[in-house]
């Protein structure tokens, strides 16, 4: 059982670690996070395009013009469900989309969603 010094302490060791660490590392306060998620900048997008035109493309059609196939047409995904588009693109759907969670990490997972958020327009 830790003691309340015991509890400040360690609390002050890791605000020391947390300001000494390189912003890359550090966790984004929650107004950053969210101005990333509501407004992502061109180079998130063109990376994200550059990615979608490797991975998804061929199925959801070259700048998202879907293709006719069963591939959903992602002009169409509600802005407001990024978490459905994460969980579709890391767990696949059905027995139509593959799951890419071995292939994509979560980073580039964001840019696709940055891209698709843009609905095929640059």
């Amino acid at each position: 059982m830790q003691t309340k010094i015991g509890t400040a302490f360690m609390a002050t060791l890791a605000a020391i670690a947390l300001a000494a660490a390189p912003a890359a590392m550090r966790p984004a306060s929650a107004e950053e996070a969210t101005a990333t998620a509501e407004h992502p900048d061109a180079k998130m997008v063109a990376e994200g395009k550059a990615l979608y035109t490797h991975h998804c493309a061929h199925c959801h059609g070259f700048n998202m013009v879907n293709p006719g196939t069963v591939a959903y047409d992602l002009r169409q995904f509600p802005h407001d469900q990024k978490s459905r588009f994460v969980n579709s693109v890391t767990n696949g759907k059905n027995n139509r989309m593959p799951r890419w969670a071995d292939l994509l990490s979560l980073e580039q997972i964001d840019l696709l969603w940055a891209y698709v958020e843009t609905g095929g327009a640059q």
